[in-house]
């Protein structure tokens, strides 16, 4: 892959494949003519990190679609050696073009959870995210190839099939509906013995017995008095396997794909523009730029007093972890310890670090310990400790 050079090509091209590998960079118009007005009125040149903090301000502020898109473009190259470096782990299972397809349409996720008050850098943040994004699709789409239809309803949450069927446009009331079915389902169909991953669909008799067990409980579960049929229930169910795979594997969409019933334009198309850059002053400030350094370094401090505070053999650990990028195993041997006593001990250095890091943040940046901001802190501070061993072991080198 043939790296970009300029901001303008860096927001406003995307990756094309031929089969599996890159052919080539195609650019948007839309995205051109937008960044390109933005660099006339930028008072003074800006790395490609600033202008992305500049998109991801704008997309926080306004969820703007043409930000998202600028933002998508930006991480076109992270995105396809994330996918390359995961086809070569998991052979044979996807391709790098389907790879690169399944992380680069999570990029709005990206953009939720990404905080740049944290002192992480986008593309360094995305790049931890692109990889977990793939990792779970491919265990999903493991369990897919091997469970029926039915067998999935098995396997899924009800918090994921809530998802899936409010996903696929249901309201509330037929939602309910169809996971009241679904619970006399499971009931019904995998109580008895039939715990396989190749359920096949059920006969009429379990049908009407499901369908008995559904009109038992509406009553006092849904307020409901109106009777399901077999029929009936085997339709919401059918819906329901329909709505989870649609849910958890989605069909990948170009977004250069032509627009339906139209012979010219593309999805980029019908993004709408905007010309404010207002804005850049507004984001791009030196108070700001002054703020974050003062953050970063207060980040560097916490963490580096952190680990001043671990046990030698704990320094150690990270050392040949991350500086000399030794394998578990490598330490295992080099230390005369069990691989799953350094996985264990690793795992443990890298929960008090995370919690000084959370502790932190939450003291000084108000920031409160959700899901989303503790798997934002994790990527962060692996990221951190990637970077500051590489650059303690460029020191010493030098």
């Amino acid at each position: 892959m043939q790296p970009r050079q300029s901001i303008i090509e860096i927001f406003s091209t995307f990756a094309l494949f031929d089969t599996d590998r890159f052919s080539a960079w195609a650019t948007d118009a839309k995205l051109r003519r937008s960044i390109k007005n933005c660099l006339e009125h930028s008072p003074q040149a800006e790395t490609d990190k600033v202008w992305a903090l500049y998109w991801h301000k704008i997309w926080q502020a306004e969820s703007n679609p043409l930000a998202a898109a600028h933002i998508s473009a930006y991480l076109q190259e992270v995105c396809y050696w994330t996918a390359k470096k995961m086809t070569l782990n998991f052979k044979s299972q996807c391709s790098i073009a389907d790879c690169f397809q399944i992380a680069i349409a999570r990029v709005p996720k990206i953009l939720k959870n990404f905080n740049s008050e944290l002192g992480s850098n986008l593309k360094s943040y995305a790049e931890l995210a692109f990889e977990g994004f793939i990792k779970d699709s491919l265990r999903l789409h493991h369990e897919a190839d091997i469970c029926s239809d039915w067998a999935l309803l098995h396997k899924i949450s009800r918090k994921r099939l809530i998802g899936a069927l409010s996903n696929a446009g249901y309201n509330s009331q037929m939602i309910s509906s169809y996971i009241l079915a679904w619970e006399c389902f499971k009931e019904l169909y995998t109580s008895v013995g039939k715990r396989t991953r190749v359920l096949n669909k059920p006969d009429t008799s379990t049908w009407l017995r499901i369908a008995d067990l559904y009109n038992v409980q509406q009553s006092s579960q849904l307020m409901c008095t109106s009777k399901a049929t077999p029929e009936s229930v085997e339709k919401w169910i059918s819906s329901c396997h329909a709505a989870a795979r649609n849910y958890l594997f989605p069909k990948m969409v170009s977004a250069d794909a032509p627009l339906v019933g139209q012979e010219t334009g593309n999805l980029l198309d019908i993004l709408p523009t905007s010309e404010d850059t207002s804005l850049l002053m507004q984001i791009i400030t030196q108070e700001e730029q002054t703020n974050r350094q003062k953050r970063q370094v207060e980040l560097t401090q916490v963490l580096t007093n952190a680990i001043a505070s671990l046990d030698t053999q704990s320094q150690q650990l990270l050392q040949v972890y991350y500086s000399q990028q030794l394998t578990q195993q490598q330490i295992a041997e080099k230390f005369e310890i069990k691989q799953y006593t350094v996985s264990r001990r690793l795992t443990s250095i890298k929960r008090a670090l995370l919690l000084a890091l959370t502790n932190w943040s939450t003291n000084n940046m108000h920031i409160k310990s959700t899901p989303d901001v503790l798997d934002a802190v994790s990527k962060s501070l692996e990221e951190w400790l990637k970077n500051h061993y590489s650059h303690t072991n460029y020191l010493a080198d030098n």
